[in-house]
């Protein structure tokens, strides 16, 4: 989810077209997962509510399988660890 709001804040929010000022930030959601991933990051003007929507390509995060969180919660059957 970081690397997500990172992405965001390297392209910078457009301008309006119409209004000329600053558009806000709407939503960003993955667009392409194959070949490259690219995300779609949509942009709303306050004044006119005019879209527009910026890609942006990212390299993904690979983790290996022994660093993988752990789950949270245990069960516990009986009142002993689960086996």
């Amino acid at each position: 989810m970081k690397r997500l709001k990172d992405s965001v804040g390297k392209i910078g929010s457009p301008t309006c077209p119409d209004c000329r000022v600053a558009m806000r930030w709407f939503r960003s959601e993955l667009v392409r997962d194959n070949p490259a991933p690219m995300i779609a990051h949509l942009f709303v003007c306050p004044n006119c509510k005019r879209a527009q929507r910026q890609d942006t390509d990212f390299a993904p995060a690979v983790v290996p399988p022994d660093k993988l969180a752990s789950p949270r919660f245990q069960i516990i059957d009986g009142g002993k660890h689960a086996t």
